[in-house]
């Protein structure tokens, strides 16, 4: 029986102490604050507090698992899945591909597997995404992988002078 968390390129699995530079680098990589809202680097401690930290998503209501290349057993990205609602049986989802391991398909391969993680494990009926309306790489990895644009909200994020609308990405798994 194939597992729900392994692809035929990558697979998912839980965050190890031993993730903790590779989450400090992506983390602090200001390329990267624009779609994460961050806007200050996080600390030594406080990144080690949340890899030692219990990842059960009803505690915490989310959940960061790592994507790792199968024929080299490297870190490749990260993919959460947050804002987890179990009564309304939802969550937004989340994912950040090293810049060394893109256009390999390994982030579609990743958000077809949260999907089925979500439905098959969790019991999400509804996942979200949220894009910036520049974001053509995200809209597209979206949208192949069975999201909707569901809304949009109008210069809704700012980047330095400009204002960017938002869409709103929903995928029903059910």
């Amino acid at each position: 029986m194939k597992s729900m968390l392994k692809g035929d390129k990558i697979f998912l699995r839980a965050l190890e102490p031993t993730d903790f530079d590779t989450l400090l680098k992506w983390e602090n990589d200001s390329q990267y604050w624009p779609v994460s809202n961050t806007l200050t680097p996080f600390s030594k401690h406080l990144l080690h507090q949340y890899v030692n930290s219990a990842q059960d998503i009803y505690t915490v209501k989310q959940i960061r698992l790592i994507i790792v290349e199968t024929s080299t057993g490297l870190n490749a990205g990260a993919i959460d899945l947050f804002d987890f609602n179990p009564r309304h049986q939802h969550a937004g989802v989340g994912i950040l591909i090293d810049d060394n391991f893109r256009r390999k398909g390994y982030a579609a391969e990743a958000v077809n597997l949260i999907k089925e993680y979500a439905l098959n494990t969790v019991g999400i009926r509804n996942l979200t995404a949220t894009i910036t309306a520049d974001n053509s790489s995200s809209i597209a990895l979206f949208e192949k992988s069975g999201f909707e644009k569901s809304g949009c909200l109008k210069k809704w994020f700012n980047q330095g002078e400009k204002w960017l609308d938002e869409y709103i990405y929903q995928c029903q798994l059910v």
